[in-house]
């Protein structure tokens, strides 16, 4: 066989598996893709966001220092808030969080103790699951967070969303995420600008909420696109 048609059948298996995920993304980006909304931080919006807090009942939570929970069957968590720690289990690592001081965290492969060179990595990549899988647990108790703004934005039918941008903070600062909310100000949805996702203004849903042991409300799922987020063995204590 020459290098000739070697080359067009190569380039004949590239195409067939790239081309229709690239079209099937671009139907995506053209159906989805908003761009992030003017505004301007308010009192008024402030007044929104801690009617959402209510509707939460962000004092349980906050008189809450234990949560418990596995974020997609993948990552587990034992967060003491109070002691900002964490135990992270995935696969056969286990990092013992110290979330004010990264860097003096312990981490545990095979039951074995790495030291800190080694440890390194499993340290940022703990540091980057919780973010990322403690926000979709927790993120309407964060609209008041340091560095955050809070503005809202006009919908249909006289609606408003409740848009809050991070501009400090986790590991993606600069994410803005619009709160969607029901009559009673509890959130259905946010809409999401990350700096993770090519497609900005995707919704994801808040619609599936569990009330704790301590009375704190938490989702138990998510749904994005045709996606699910599943976050389940959730364990609150005072």
């Amino acid at each position: 066989m020459s290098a000739k048609k070697i080359l067009k059948i190569v380039a004949g298996i590239i195409i067939f598996f790239t081309l229709p995920s690239m079209l099937f993304f671009g139907y995506l980006y053209f159906k989805y893709n908003e761009d992030l909304p003017e505004s301007t931080p308010t009192k008024a919006a402030d007044v929104v966001a801690q009617n959402m807090l209510d509707a939460l009942d962000y004092k349980a939570y906050k008189n809450t220092n234990y949560i418990e929970w596995t974020f997609n069957n993948r990552h587990h968590y034992k967060w003491k808030k109070s002691e900002n720690f964490c135990e992270v289990y995935w696969k056969d690592i286990k990092v013992d969080l110290q979330l004010n001081t990264p860097n003096s965290s312990r981490v545990i492969k095979n039951k074995d103790t790495l030291n800190p060179a080694d440890a390194k990595a499993y340290i940022t990549k703990a540091v980057d699951y919780f973010n990322n899988d403690s926000f979709w647990l927790i993120a309407p108790y964060k609209v008041f967070d340091a560095g955050t703004t809070r503005s809202l934005v006009p919908l249909e039918n006289n609606e408003q969303g409740l848009l809050i941008s991070y501009t400090s903070g986790g590991s993606t600062p600069g994410d803005s995420y619009m709160w969607l909310l029901d009559q009673d100000y509890k959130p259905t949805a946010f809409k999401m600008w990350v700096s993770i996702l090519p497609i900005e203004g995707l919704e994801a849903s808040w619609s599936n909420w569990t009330t704790t042991e301590t009375g704190a409300q938490l989702p138990d799922s998510h749904k994005l696109l045709f996606l699910g987020l599943d976050i389940t063995d959730i364990k609150t204590a005072i």
